[in-house]
């Protein structure tokens, strides 16, 4: 029996090529851009969920009121990881992290490489195996270093990495303990090697200081206990050891890290979850368009079958029996898509991962891909041939032998409505794509405040610090740079924030939270700043501008200074501060947010890097290659880095780029998809109506009459689905863009140009058969008649 049904199934699809090929073309396409996003999916929900403590891991947050609001935020006080361990019983073990940065010194090799400092539970906390070495004691030692099977080849090649010597920043030997296996591509951590506690202690980069929110502490609690029970124990422990009596600290579990990232007032309201679940439905979508395809054809083509169907009921054939070989037929049809959909994945896969910055890859040993694949094709099958296998096996044997037998004609049928839900999300689609890029465009040309053209910083290691004047002055002479000046971070990054600051006047019951960057001379010319009122910080003019301060303009409104300049203000050690200068706001870290009141302090501060504005008048080429020298001649040791401060801006944009180049290729797939099936559609509605057409003509019709009557029904459905998908899409960006202090407004020109866009399309794919249909040769229909 079911070797019958194979051969009838293949008969009929090897009968109807066209349409096999359009039904096995839509199917692949929608298999693979589904198969494409959840790919994506399960790499982005599996976030960190490969721990074998998963349920017992948290990252201590903290919260306080600022403004009004509560904030939330991931940084803590270094002396909060060893008190959770020492003095709270529900907490089993605790491990800190924070960046670093070394040159890495093997003979003539010399490596500047990232990593982190960590405490020795790290490696027991979470599951990153290593590969050789004893996770338990391989951090305890001050000189025992980790690293990755990747960083061991780049240091020591084929060779044994265990017990090796590596010079860090030729200051001191640490012995390799662990070659830790590859950090795989769903962890929110990224570094090449682990370094201990003890000697960031050591090199004077720990501190017990509560109000110093600087590393992030991870904890993991002791079995059986509860985050509720977790938060109750911990909420109060910044209170009661030190005099920050606003701050409360809890737990934030391992579940979601990832996912659900984004506070407000206090309490979560998303994150990357967003995209999931909208990268979930466009999958379920584009799958459905596919299988209404294969519904729609197999439908038109009923009066083809009718026959079949009588003839089969009236030699005893049953209704599920007719059901059992149509569903089959879609089956089969699926399963064949599902073998060119694997090769499409294949094929597109590396072009997909540069786009979406993953390392997806197709699993061919697990065997539950396998499984998950066969179950994904027995469901797109039995989706896609349900309709259609009731529909046709519903035929009554009478009607259809006697030639009664007609295809409905009537103003709402299942066909009608497939294709207006078809169109209705390509139409949604097509609007939110060019809404979300009118967004990025919005906030990628909102001014800055800084001139970030030629402006280059290089992160300050080695002997740069002590070298600073000569690098400083060489850089200009030699006219690689026309100006120089130090700062505390990259001003694309806020790497600092303080409450600590008093002034005259000040509402002590309020507390107000200021971005922290410390600069030193010519930092306004450097940057391209303007000036409100006052002068930059100039040390070589004034000595006295060591405890300078510089305001931007949402710093005085909310500290209410009428005339700031010449004011005085205590930071956090109390030191008092002249405020020389007020600048114009300009954009330190989200170009979607409203910029923070900020404090730029004079050079008696910490320095990280040197930002130096290229020379306009050489090519960029020969400015780096003067820069080059100049840093290589006083640092010798150091490998020359350097970034572009567009470049680094531009980074702040790779989220909502990445949804909107992915909205716009799946929304370029839809179309086709459903233009695909639409082609199938009115060929087969052409072929229907050939005899009509044909009568038409002979009586006078014209082409371009024939071929409207052919493509009005279609139009009529594309305005329909026009009407319903633009409130559909108005509200959900309006949903989104209520998230962006910053964005556009939701104009008609939008709405218009999808609609068009989609008629134009749809008409261009109707109106080919329509046309092929009018210029056939009226006596080749009507001799038989």
């Amino acid at each position: 029996m079911i070797k019958n049904f194979i051969k009838i199934a293949w008969r009929n699809l090897w009968r109807h090529k066209s349409f096999t090929f359009i039904n096995i073309s839509g199917l692949a396409i929608g298999m693979a851009s589904a198969a494409l996003i959840l790919f994506w999916i399960q790499n982005e929900v599996s976030y960190d969920q490969f721990h074998e403590n998963k349920s017992r891991l948290y990252l201590a947050y903290n919260r306080a009121v600022f403004d009004g609001k509560l904030w939330c935020w991931g940084t803590t006080p270094k002396i909060l990881g060893k008190t959770l361990k020492q003095s709270y019983p529900a907490v089993e073990e605790t491990a800190r992290t924070t960046q670093s940065n070394f040159l890495f010194t093997i003979g003539e090799k010399h490596l500047n490489l990232p990593g982190i400092f960590t405490d020795p539970g790290f490696l027991t906390m979470f599951s990153f195996p290593l590969i050789k070495g004893n996770s338990k004691t391989a951090l305890n030692s001050i000189n025992s270093l980790v690293i990755t099977e990747k960083l061991a080849i780049k240091l020591f090649g084929k060779e044994d990495a265990m017990g090796k010597v590596v010079r860090i920043d030729s200051v001191d030997n640490f012995t390799v303990t662990g070659v830790m296996k590859d950090l795989p591509n769903n962890t929110r951590f990224d570094f090449e090697y682990l370094m201990p506690w003890s000697y960031l202690k050591k090199t004077g980069g720990d501190d017990e200081y509560w109000g110093n929110n600087s590393v992030q502490t991870w904890v993991l609690a002791k079995p059986n206990i509860t985050e509720e029970v977790l938060n109750k124990q911990v909420i109060n422990i910044t209170k009661s050891h030190s005099d920050q009596k606003d701050d409360e600290v809890f737990m934030h579990p391992a579940s979601k890290w990832h996912l659900y990232s984004k506070f407000e007032n206090g309490k979560i309201v998303g994150g990357k979850i967003g995209s999931v679940r909208l990268f979930g439905v466009i999958a379920m979508f584009i799958l459905l368009i596919a299988c209404i395809n294969f519904m729609n054809l197999s439908t038109a083509r009923s009066e083809r079958r009718a026959r079949e169907v009588g003839i089969r009921k009236v030699v005893g054939a049953q209704k599920g029996s007719l059901i059992a070989q149509f569903l089959g037929e879609s089956i089969l049809l699926a399963f064949i898509a599902g073998i060119i959909a694997i090769v499409i994945v294949q094929v597109s896969l590396s072009s997909f991962n540069q786009l979406t910055q993953k390392q997806l890859f197709i699993p061919y040993a697990s065997p539950y891909f396998w499984l998950a694949g066969l179950s994904f094709v027995l469901f797109t099958g039995l989706v896609a041939g349900s309709y259609p296998a009731f529909f046709l096996s519903s035929f009554r044997p009478v009607s259809v032998l006697k030639g009664t037998f007609k295809a409905a004609n009537a103003l709402v049928t299942p066909r009608k409505l497939l294709v207006v839900i078809q169109f209705t999300f390509a139409i949604v689609l097509i609007i939110c794509t060019v809404i979300i890029r009118n967004q990025m465009r919005y906030a990628q040309n909102r001014d800055l405040g800084y001139k970030k053209d030629n402006l280059v910083y290089t992160m300050m290691s080695g002997s740069i610090d002590k070298n600073y004047k000569m690098i400083r002055s060489e850089l200009i002479s030699s006219g690689a740079a026309v100006s120089v000046t130090k700062t505390s971070a990259p001003v694309t990054e806020g790497w600092s924030d303080s409450w600590g600051f008093d002034w005259k006047g000040k509402d002590q019951s309020q507390k107000i939270d200021f971005n922290v960057f410390n600069a030193d001379g010519d930092f306004v010319k450097t940057m391209g700043l303007h000036i409100v009122a006052g002068r930059d910080i100039d040390v070589a003019t004034y000595p006295t501008d060591s405890n300078a301060m510089i305001l931007n303009e949402a710093a005085v409104k909310i500290i209410g200074f009428k005339n700031p300049v010449g004011q005085v203000i205590k930071n956090g050690n109390n030191q008092a501060c002249t405020i020389v200068g007020v600048v114009r706001d300009f954009i330190l870290q989200s170009p979607y947010q409203p910029v923070k009141p900020m404090i730029i302090q004079g050079p008696k501060s910490w320095f990280n890097v040197i930002h130096y504005k290229l020379n306009p008048n050489n090519t960029t080429a020969d400015n780096l290659k003067r820069a080059e020298g100049v840093f290589k001649k006083f640092n010798s040791e150091y490998p020359y880095e350097y970034h572009f401060v567009d470049e680094e801006y531009a980074k702040k944009f790779n989220d909502e780029q990445q949804v909107g180049t992915l909205a716009s290729l799946f929304a370029g797939l839809t179309i086709f998809i459903s233009c695909l099936g639409l082609f199938g559609l009115a060929a087969y509605m052409a072929q229907n109506r050939q005899k009509e057409i044909s009568v038409r003509k002979v009586l006078g019709a014209s082409v371009s009459n024939l071929t409207g009557l052919l493509s009005k029904e279609f139009l009529a459905l594309i305005i329909i689905s026009f009407v319903i998908a633009s409130p559909i899409a108005w509200y959900g960006m309006y949903t989104w863009l209520k998230s962006y202090p910053y964005h556009v407004s939701i104009e008609i020109w939008v709405f218009l140009l999808a609609g068009l866009l989609t008629v134009l399309v749809a008409l261009g794919t109707v109106s080919f058969q329509s046309i092929k249909a009018a210029l056939t040769n009226p006596i080749k229909s009507l001799r038989n008649e």
